[in-house]
């Protein structure tokens, strides 16, 4: 139970069709004065509270779990190393992956509960398989997509088939004092919600060059090559304007040579992503092609594609070309279906290209 409404409507739900529910809080700071107060974010004292206050009203046990060391180590030190490394991590993914879905999962079950329920806006159909919420502009199936069938098989989603309207209102029913607390927004462990800072501190000033993908030439300078992500056009701050005039936008970053490259808009469409690291849910592994719809990034629009997936990786071939998309987020393969779309599987995006040319 996070301190918001989803999770608070989620445990109300369970207990009322019969679970034997107890009510966790997860403490993920190691000094909760340095994430975010206040109802921007989450994983504060104030939502700790929140959570407590809306056990007490549903009528279940209710714990705080620690887990501020494994929640540093596994997403805060990650999502660092990989800014270093070139990539745009989603913290909510490996949140979902190494947190909620591993080690409170596997505590749960190690204590004698049989799942964990959680407030995300994604539903799970009589066949065990993860779809998308009615919902769709509040649909977490993307961040889910990284959990395996054993740790979906453990999992209760009670909100996927009700909108955020419909859960808010049904919370004020219910008496619940998070009826109408608004949702987190941002990245929970960034205090201030400024990336850059935050990245700075841990990683340090970096000097190296903005360099132009057609000519070469060097264009401005940056204070690390972290501080950029793919598809980023403004904050560029170029000493003088491309050759031609036109605006550049963040083709790439090597941290090796410590390069930010741009280049013109087109040149971010990419028609094939591969990723590694893939977890295919809905069944056994594919023999062959799959043709389905992929999702690049957490609120992106899903793209038709033809995906090969195997024990080593996964290969998207795009169907029509899709701009700024960078490694370190996520493939999650989709099959439409009328009673909502089904997640076949995930990786996690480590190359892309532009029309057969590595981006």
């Amino acid at each position: 139970m996070s301190g918001g409404v989803d999770s608070a409507v989620a445990a109300a739900r369970a207990a009322e069709v019969g679970y034997d529910v107890t009510g966790v809080h997860l403490a993920l700071s190691r000094n909760p004065q340095t994430y975010r107060s206040g109802a921007r974010g989450c994983c504060t004292l104030e939502d700790a509270r929140d959570a407590r206050r809306a056990a007490d009203v549903i009528g279940i046990p209710f714990y705080v779990w620690d887990m501020a060391d494994r929640f540093h180590e596994d997403v805060v030190d990650d999502f660092v190393a990989e800014y270093a490394a070139g990539r745009t991590p989603n913290p909510c993914l490996r949140c979902n992956e190494k947190i909620k879905f591993a080690a409170v999962l596997d505590r749960a079950l190690a204590l004698g509960f049989d799942a964990v329920v959680t407030g995300h806006h994604a539903r799970k159909g009589t066949d065990g398989l993860l779809r998308r919420s009615v919902d769709l502009g509040k649909d977490q199936s993307y961040v889910l997509a990284v959990l395996t069938r054993e740790q979906l098989d453990h999992s209760i989603f009670p909100l996927g088939d009700s909108t955020k309207a419909e859960v808010r209102a049904e919370a004020a029913r219910r008496g619940l004092s998070v009826a109408d607390k608004p949702d987190s927004h941002d990245i929970c462990f960034i205090a201030d919600g400024d990336t850059r800072g935050f990245l700075h501190e841990r990683l340090g000033a970096t000097p190296g060059d903005i360099v132009d993908a057609e000519t070469g030439e060097v264009l401005g300078a940056h204070e690390g090559a972290y501080a950029y992500t793919i598809g980023q056009r403004r904050g560029l701050d170029l000493r003088r304007p491309a050759p031609d005039g036109r605006p550049r936008y963040v083709l790439s970053i090597t941290p090796v040579t410590n390069t930010v490259t741009v280049g013109p808009a087109e040149a971010l469409e990419v028609s094939r992503v591969s990723g590694e690291r893939p977890v295919w849910t809905a069944g056994p592994l594919p023999a062959g092609e799959v043709e389905c719809e992929v999702q690049l990034r957490a609120h992106g629009e899903p793209v038709p594609a033809t995906v090969r997936v195997d024990a080593d990786g996964l290969v998207a071939s795009l169907h029509r070309p899709v701009r700024g998309v960078a490694a370190g987020q996520a493939v999650v393969a989709y099959r439409p279906d009328p009673a909502g779309d089904v997640v076949l599987g995930s990786a996690t995006i480590a190359t892309t290209e532009r029309a057969g040319v590595p981006a």
